[in-house]
């Protein structure tokens, strides 16, 4: 009979108290198996959950969570914190559809506090919960837990200059393992680095203080000049901290996998009443010999074998793969090329980029504002910057787009990624609102790929250009189909990707061009003769020429990976409302929502947008139509 497991006894943070330290430590050891094993069937985020499982259990251990309240920032290292609080039954269906989310989730448990999946929120969060609990009169510590790598986003330092000016006992946990998702750069993670000999400064400085209030007040001056002693001593003895000087106390580093000193830290902190940041030193990737060697590649996963490592393999290339090699190819003709990303090297793949032309490749760290607006920078120095930003990240930087990049109409190409489903990482990561929220800028063309080879066009065509230029493409492979592969460009139109004299015309682009193939192949099984356009440019968009095509056809089908609402299919229905055509127009798209996760095929399926359904929603809308095909074009 098999023994039964310490993991299978905790059904709430509660039942950690009980346990000795030992018990705690080999509750972490099955934590970190169940993480790998969940993982390498369903992907997900790896290495950073299996840094904080002890450091997980020592916050559970001494904080009464949800009464206090645990704050996770960006939330991509909760999945010990949900096998604690009564979600292990679930975990084996984590990241799919239906199941349980891969970040904080409010509706799933009292215990996730805020719904995050963006890096650098949680003191803000923590220091608005915590102000507000103040002004309700309900209690509970509050505790954000942030990385060193989120600590570079510009919001979080926005945050910290903030709280350390409140009156309050706002706990930063600060999990420096050196890594955020790509290696950390800049100065605030050199800073951290240095921090070695603050704990001897917290000693002294108790020391040091007693002694200050047992001196008589002679005066303002004495007591200034004692102020100024204390600052004079502390530069010339102890090296100082960020913290430290905006006023937190600090302790630290300590190490982030050791429990009793972990939990004894802790409970010294708890008492007391003012804002303090404890420094925590983790391993990313602890436990899994691979995830330790390379914790960038090994931070969020595709399934993977536990055995050796290995990740799945994919057939086709991926566009994220097609814009790696063509960015790299295109940098060896054009020495102006330089690429920017924030803190995500490998996820946009610029990390063949960083490997072959170090002196030209700028990781800015999580700062997405930084990014574009150092992008315009660059511009103006005569250079061509390609900023490669996942769409969802982009949001961040909106008006950085407009006021830095596309009011001066600077030449800056922007490798949008991850435009359109991304799957298991649910709400917080599908890029649905990038075309909605750029195309009404003035002066920035949007493309959109379908193949590979248009990826090359596209991106020889941007860096061409004296302006600024949008190129989006999903987490998917590329489109097989070769139809448009010899095509040139021409400015505001696309390609007929398969043409039969058809009924019915389906306009698409990106992602989903390669359903759109084989719906048209479905279609013409059920004797509907149908064709497809390649819309290529989202941004500027020839209407007159699109007018043009579709008078021949019986019905269009506009379909788009993007919300419906702000979408293109959406600015074409009210131009042909405005030509005052009745000519049947079927738009297909994200509804208003923010989209669940599962897999790109399920979600494609849920949303109509795979082929089988596809080819069904036409099906029915082309039986329903009896239209004529008109004698003259639409009025233009």
């Amino acid at each position: 009979m098999a023994a039964t497991r310490i993991l299978d006894t905790i059904n709430g943070p509660h039942d950690l108290l009980g346990l000795s330290y030992r018990q705690l430590e080999d509750l972490a050891q099955e934590i970190r198996q169940v993480i790998m094993e969940v993982v390498s069937r369903n992907g997900g985020h790896l290495a950073s959950n299996l840094g904080v499982v002890e450091l997980t259990l020592a916050l559970h251990r001494v904080f009464q969570s949800p009464h206090d309240k645990l704050i996770w920032d960006v939330g991509h290292q909760c999945y010990p914190h949900k096998l604690i609080t009564g979600r292990r039954n679930r975990f084996p269906t984590l990241r799919t559809l239906g199941g349980m989310s891969g970040f904080p989730r409010r509706e799933e448990s009292p215990h996730d506090i805020v719904e995050t999946g963006h890096a650098s929120t949680s003191i803000s969060v923590a220091l608005g919960i915590l102000s507000g609990q103040k002004l309700t009169g309900t209690g509970g510590k509050v505790v954000a837990i942030i990385g060193d790598g989120a600590l570079t986003g510009g919001v979080a330092l926005e945050a910290l200059n903030q709280a350390a000016g409140c009156n309050n006992d706002l706990i930063i946990v600060l999990n420096d393992n050196k890594k955020s998702i790509s290696d950390n750069v800049g100065a605030i993670s050199y800073y951290l680095s240095r921090l070695t000999a603050t704990r001897l400064y917290q000693s002294f400085r108790r020391r040091f203080d007693r002694t200050i209030e047992r001196v008589p007040l002679f005066g303002r001056d004495l007591l200034q000049a004692i102020v100024r002693l204390k600052k004079g001593m502390k530069a010339l003895f102890f090296r100082e901290t960020l913290f430290s000087d905006l006023g937190f106390e600090y302790f630290g580093p300590i190490d982030g996998h050791n429990l009793p000193m972990l939990v004894r830290m802790l409970k010294d902190v708890k008492k007391l009443d003012k804002p303090t940041v404890v420094h925590v030193c983790t391993v990313k990737g602890k436990g899994y010999i691979p995830a330790e060697g390379d914790p960038t590649l090994y931070h969020g996963v595709s399934p993977f074998s536990i055995i050796d490592g290995k990740l799945e393999s994919r057939d086709a290339p991926t566009f994220t793969e097609a814009f790696s090699g063509l960015i790299t190819e295109l940098a060896r003709e054009d020495e102006r090329i330089v690429a920017i990303t924030a803190a995500m090297a490998n996820g946009t793949g610029l990390r063949l980029f960083q490997t072959r032309f170090p002196d030209r490749f700028f990781d800015v760290g999580i700062a997405e504002q930084h990014a574009v607006t150092f992008a315009s920078g660059l511009a103006r120095a005569g250079l061509k910057p390609v900023v490669a930003i996942y769409s969802t990240f982009l949001q961040r930087a909106v008006d950085q787009v407009i006021h830095d990049v596309a009011i001066p109409g600077l030449p800056v190409v922007f490798a949008v990624d991850r435009a359109g489903l991304v799957g298991p990482d649910g709400e917080t990561h599908q890029g649905a609102f990038d075309i909605a929220l750029f195309r009404s800028i003035p002066g920035l063309t949007i493309l959109a790929p379908g193949t590979q080879a248009e990826m090359e066009l596209m991106l020889r065509y941007a860096l061409a250009r004296r302006a600024p230029v949008m190129i989006r493409y999903p987490k998917a492979p590329c489109c097989s189909s070769p139809s448009s592969r010899a095509q040139p460009l021409t400015e505001g139109r696309g390609v007929m990707a398969r043409q039969h004299r058809g009924e019915v015309l389906i306009v698409g682009f990106g992602g989903v061009l390669e359903e759109a193939m084989q719906a048209a192949d479905l279609l013409q099984g059920a004797n509907i003769r149908t064709d497809v356009y390649n819309l290529r440019f989202l941004q500027p968009l020839d209407l007159d020429h699109l007018a043009s095509l579709f008078y021949r056809y019986r019905l269009i089908c506009f379909v788009e990976e993007g919300c419906r609402c702000g979408g293109i299919g959406e600015q074409v229905a009210a131009d042909l409302k405005r030509r005052g055509t009745a000519l049947p127009f079927l738009h297909l798209g994200f509804p208003r929502k923010f989209l669940a996760q599962g897999s790109r095929r399920e979600q494609l399926a849920l949303y109509g947008l795979d082929a089988r359904n596809l080819a069904a929603a036409i099906e029915q809308a082309f039986a329903s139509t009896n239209r004529l095909i008109p004698s003259t074009p639409l009025r233009i």
